[in-house]
């Protein structure tokens, strides 16, 4: 107990020292977004992954708080596919390289002996999705790290109730590694999660549920992650749905997101990622009550219906359009004046 809390503390004060450190250089190495008609860098999620890598190398060298091999391993792998979204922030790789990636990451910790190979490559396809829809989540200052924080506090509490302390230890050291990075990430952000943070954040918190529920039955464990992960994925379908019907590309970037039309309705960023955090909080309290057995499958109904009225409703809301249409068509009509 005593551990658990000196490595949070530990974990959030070196998170938040090392992301301060680290602006600088990105803005020096251009590792950086445009967010808001300003640079943004991205070394954030580097600072999270190393300070989490770091403190949980700690516990297990010293036995004080070891992980164990299952666990082990997916910190690993988790930061193997980091490094990936590292050189993503860096040299801006197609799509496809992070999904395949993120692929054969999730093949490596899934366990085939408790899940059977049905169940595990389902559960190799949700971990793919939901990686790549808390990416999605890091649209808006402060969002992906909220939301992360909330997921992984629920995830580890879902890991304490069954006797997974290596994994329940792992994920409070993490989510004390979001929070310190919070404390620069909030509006106005001076430093990003990057693809680096965001994919681990998101395979990190996606395969530790599947490692939770593990040897449970393939419905109720559907409902749960699902729980988990709602307001990231409705923010995926969110942008799939509103970029299929008006015929734009699925990969390119534009404010269709989540965040984005609440704030056509009037909210601050900051308020539009409170009230995202409130809706995750709740979802994932659902999910939690869910696996331990307070409340049955069909809870999950209420969160579905939930996330399918947002959709439906935010999917009214307009939104500008993409800043690389609008700068064409502005050069387009500039040429036709001079013409």
């Amino acid at each position: 107990m005593l551990y658990g809390i000196a490595a949070a503390t530990a974990a959030l004060l070196l998170a938040a020292l090392l992301a301060a450190l680290l602006r600088g250089p990105a803005l020096r190495a251009g590792i950086v977004d445009r967010r808001m008609q300003r640079r943004l860098p991205l070394l954030g999620g580097l600072a999270v992954v190393a300070v989490t890598c770091f403190v949980a190398w700690v516990g297990e060298w010293t036995r004080i708080a070891p992980l164990g091999d299952g666990v082990g391993r997916l910190l690993i792998v988790a930061a193997v596919l980091a490094a990936l979204g590292l050189v993503a922030d860096v040299w801006r790789l197609r799509a496809r390289v992070l999904v395949a990636g993120t692929a054969v990451a999730a093949f490596c910790v899934v366990p085939y002996d408790e899940t059977g190979v049905p169940g595990g490559m389902l559960a190799v396809c949700w971990i793919v999705v939901a990686s790549l829809a808390f990416k999605g989540l890091d649209h808006v200052d402060g969002l992906a790290g909220t939301v992360g924080v909330v997921t992984a506090f629920g995830a580890g509490a879902c890991a304490a109730a069954e006797v997974l302390d290596g994994l329940a230890v792992l994920l409070s050291v993490f989510a004390a590694a979001l929070t310190g990075f919070l404390m620069h990430n909030w509006h106005p952000a001076r430093i990003g999660l990057g693809a680096c943070g965001s994919l681990f954040t998101g395979f990190l918190l996606s395969s530790s549920l599947v490692l939770t529920r593990a040897g449970y039955g393939l419905g109720p464990s559907a409902a749960v992650v699902c729980c988990f992960g709602a307001v990231a994925l409705a923010d995926a379908v969110l942008v799939v749905l509103a970029r299929w019907l008006a015929r734009r590309p699925l990969l390119r970037r534009g404010p269709d997101h989540l965040a984005h039309r609440l704030r056509r309705l009037g909210l601050t960023p900051p308020g539009s990622v409170v009230l995202l955090g409130a809706g995750s909080f709740s979802t994932v309290l659902v999910g939690v009550l869910m696996h331990t057995g307070w409340t049955g499958e069909r809870a999950v109904l209420w969160v579905a219906g939930g996330v399918l009225v947002t959709v439906a409703v935010l999917l009214r809301i307009p939104v500008q359009r993409p800043r690389e249409t609008t700068s064409v068509q502005v050069s387009g009509q500039l040429r036709v004046r001079n013409g």
